[in-house]
């Protein structure tokens, strides 16, 4: 999408609350940033103007594209649909591995103009069924997002999330009804060693507060975790929080460990080993995830979704594509009746020719 820089496209923000001599506290991510008057939050996009905070570049899109649903990863919402994929400015992480730094480092307002009217139009007219806020931290711009997701529902599409999950009750409330499904990925899992060097990451326990409020919420949730080298692969910290998702979210809950690749300001650094990956993968299993998946690694086994009853591939995959469904109708496994919890029916996708599988 062509870049261009823009000038006062602005909209007063939903989540902040005022604190008195013309300062905000902004409470769309758990930063909770507080603002003088004439200042931005960590994103440089939420910005108080006269002792309101207003989001900065509403109805500006950095990128804008047509996806496989697998690709956000989602393993087990609308498998083999089409998404359009929309991400704005900055975002309220400092990652320095960021795959997508050329939009979410940036510090002006830049984009094109994408009104959520337009942008619901264009998913329809490229057939896709979801949009999904992704590319940098859907809270950061979570007016535009929400205003998008209204206009979405009405159209018969459904609405997904790429998070950090660095996510307030205030918006989880705001999302409620409208975001349908959401992957939260762990950037590094946290390990402290990872934030500290490159204060990637703040801590994780707002992570889990908003999980938690998610699931409250009754959207769909995934969990994607990124596994550095050397700084974001403890396998005492997969434990801890596979354990943690297993009680909390339960163990029905997709959990997917992600390849890291070298990029932006981490390019020293190796891809992640596919053995390290699967023993990442073993730590998850044992804990009691039914649906643990190796992302980033093309023809692995463990794209694939298998039914934790009787070990059937019940959904092939190789990359973002689907090679092999063997569920029924009603999403029940075909060769013991096992019921998968994936939503979303291939065969209503077949009938309107949104559905790619290879054989």
């Amino acid at each position: 999408m062509p870049r261009a820089q823009v000038q006062g496209v602005e909209k007063e923000a939903v989540l902040y609350r005022r604190l008195g001599g013309k300062r905000v506290e902004c409470t769309a991510c758990a930063r909770l940033c507080k603002i003088p008057e004439g200042s931005h939050g960590f994103c440089f996009v939420r910005r108080n103007r006269g002792g309101r905070l207003y989001l900065a570049n509403y109805g500006l899109a950095e990128a804008v594209q047509i996806d496989p649903i697998e690709k956000k990863p989602f393993n087990h919402f609308m498998p083999g649909t089409r998404v359009l994929g929309i991400g704005t400015s900055s975002c309220n992480f400092g990652c320095l591995f960021c795959q997508n730094h050329s939009i979410s480092k940036e510090r002006d307002i830049q984009g094109a103009e994408l009104e959520p009217e337009r942008a619901v139009e264009l998913a329809l007219e490229y057939g896709a069924q979801s949009i999904a806020c992704t590319y940098n931290e859907p809270a950061i711009f979570i007016e535009y997002a929400l205003d998008i997701a209204r206009l979405a529902h009405r159209k018969g599409l459904k609405n997904l999330w790429v998070s950090n999950g660095y996510l307030t009750k205030e918006a989880v409330h705001e999302m409620k009804g409208l975001v349908d499904a959401i992957v939260v990925d762990f950037k590094g899992n946290s390990e402290q060693k990872f934030a500290n060097r490159y204060e990637a990451v703040a801590t994780e326990e707002p992570i889990k507060e908003a999980l938690l409020e998610l699931k409250k919420a009754g959207m769909h949730i995934e969990v994607t975790d990124l596994i550095v080298p050397r700084v974001g692969d403890s396998l005492e910290a997969c434990d801890s929080l596979t354990k943690w998702i297993a009680k909390n979210i339960g163990p029905d809950t997709p959990t997917q460990f992600t390849r890291f690749h070298p990029d932006y300001k981490m390019l020293e650094y190796p891809e992640t080993p596919y053995a390290t990956l699967k023993r990442h993968y073993d730590v998850a299993r044992k804990n009691g995830l039914n649906y643990v998946y190796v992302g980033n690694a093309p023809g692995n086994r463990y794209e694939s979704t298998y039914c934790p009853a009787c070990g059937s591939k019940v959904i092939g995959r190789l990359g973002f594509s689907i090679t092999e469904w063997n569920l029924t109708k009603e999403s029940k496994c075909a060769k013991c009746g096992r019921s998968i919890p994936v939503t979303g029916n291939r065969a209503n996708y077949f009938a309107q020719g949104r559905i790619s599988v290879l054989y």
